[in-house]
């Protein structure tokens, strides 16, 4: 173990840590403000109430991802430096943005819909909540515009005195076919993750307190969430479908990688289960979908899917001597890892529908098990497709351009990089505590009590003072 293994396994941590907040923060955010509209347009107060509810869980996700994200820029300067050397000129610019123009953008207006309960008009504050919304879509745009870079480099070129990659187009890095397919399907994944939460709770309101006044309320979140899942999940499906292709296009060896291919097959089929040696190269059972693989990297169910062995060889005359070959088990499990439990949570919500039909009151406490589990699936499933987005790029950094053991700060020791480590564990694990706890009381609360609500015309109030609605 060296100082590179070590700071990987830190950034791993921290960004798949902070990675569980993003999706349930990017979704709940154009939830709660769809719930607040409904409730601008109808003035049912029952909107009002899960707009409170819903609209408390987001803040307090919302607070815990900023403080954990901030981790993140601090360790491209802190284990990453050559990475940011080479990398920085490219890399800042859609961060920069990210930072001036979207986390402003959702900062500002989320404390303006926090504090202007009772002091904004109703159509202002409405909008306050949209605007936070828009904001923190766009922050997700432009991270992954430049994660995109690191995939598929575009837009840039490299100055032979000072060896660093300088960017030339900057619409090329907003446009790059990996981030325009890559942020439809981390959105939709998003909304996966938001869905699961609000027909979760709902539900176990609707079977524990069956007998409460805001039962109605209930009942129309597990359904809200439930068609939220069900058309998220489509979207998953539909944008992993044309996202494998352009990966396979860009990064052949991560399709090879996933499937644990090593010799260039047309058809190629999927294996849903291999049983053989660890690193797929010896397959004793398989279970597969004959022609599925070549339709998914090349949308031709006839198509050529390149081996592993074959890549490899190519990689090393392109590249020069050394493995090109990503960690085979990672990619191969994590990807189906990814398939299987968003395909879970949709598979629940379908249930969750259909025990509420012609207005039945669910009561199974083997469904409610499951609704409780659904948050769980799609983050997993969040996870894991990240993990094999960056797990399958490796040995690259930057990819044809930059390894990844090149890119560590070499004035860094393994005893240091080894502290931080383990620092920013213990705290995470203490955050983790704090945001389950926090997340479960406010959820068994339920909704609150809207009967006595302040003034929403727009009369000006100077002397009303501002008040924090959590």
């Amino acid at each position: 173990m060296d100082a590179v293994d070590v700071a990987r396994w830190q950034f791993g941590v921290t960004t798949v840590y902070h990675f569980l907040f993003v999706p349930l923060t990017i979704g709940l955010s154009v939830l709660v403000a769809i719930l607040q509209t409904m409730w601008h347009r109808t003035g049912n107060e029952r909107y009002l109430k899960l707009t409170k509810f819903y609209g408390k869980l987001f803040l307090i996700n919302f607070a815990m991802g900023v403080v954990t994200g901030i981790v993140q820029e601090f360790q491209f300067g802190m284990n990453w430096s050559d990475y940011s050397r080479f990398v920085g000129d490219v890399f800042g610019a859609p961060l920069a943005i990210e930072a001036l123009v979207a986390f402003f953008l959702e900062s500002t207006f989320i404390g303006l819909w926090i504090f202007g309960w009772d002091r904004l008009p109703k159509r202002a504050h409405l909008a306050s909540i949209w605007a936070a919304a828009i904001g923190t879509n766009l922050s997700a745009y432009f991270i992954l515009a430049a994660n995109s870079f690191m995939q598929n480099p575009v837009g840039y070129r490299i100055n032979p005195d000072s060896g660093r990659a300088e960017l030339t187009d900057f619409p090329a890095v907003l446009t790059n076919k990996v981030a325009l397919i890559t942020f439809p399907h981390t959105l939709a994944g998003s909304f996966l993750v938001a869905g699961s939460l609000i027909v979760a709770v709902g539900l176990w309101h609707v079977i524990r307190n069956r007998d409460s006044a805001d039962t109605g309320a209930y009942r129309f979140a597990t359904k809200f969430g439930s068609w939220v899942v069900l058309v998220a999940s489509a979207a998953v499906l539909f944008t992993g479908d044309i996202q494998g292709k352009i990966m396979t296009d860009v990064q052949p060896m991560k399709m090879a990688a996933a499937e644990g291919l090593y010799t260039t097959e047309s058809p190629a089929s999927f294996s849903v289960l291999t049983i053989g040696s660890l690193d797929g190269s010896r397959e004793v059972f398989a279970l597969k979908i004959p022609y599925l693989l070549s339709y998914l990297g090349t949308g031709d169910p006839n198509g050529t899917v390149h081996g592993i062995n074959d890549l490899q060889a190519q990689y090393a005359t392109q590249y020069g001597a050394g493995s090109y070959t990503p960690i085979i088990p990672v990619t191969y499990w994590s990807f189906r890892f990814m398939i299987a439990f968003g395909m879970a949570a949709g598979a629940i919500a379908l249930l969750v529908l259909w025990s509420q039909r012609k207005g039945r009151t669910p009561s199974s406490k083997w469904l409610l098990r499951a609704g409780l589990a659904m948050p769980v699936l799609p983050l997993l499933a969040n996870s894991f497709g990240w993990i094999f987005t960056e797990m399958g790029r490796q040995p690259w950094i930057v990819f044809g351009e930059m390894l990844t053991r090149n890119g560590v700060s070499r004035s860094v020791s393994l005893a240091e990089v080894l502290t931080s480590f383990t620092a920013f564990t213990l705290i995470y694990a203490t955050l983790a505590v704090i945001e389950v706890k926090l997340l479960l009381r406010y959820a068994k609360a339920g909704v609150p009590d809207v009967s006595e609500q302040p003034p929403t015309d727009d009369t000006d109030d100077a002397e009303r003072p501002l008040a924090f609605a959590y």
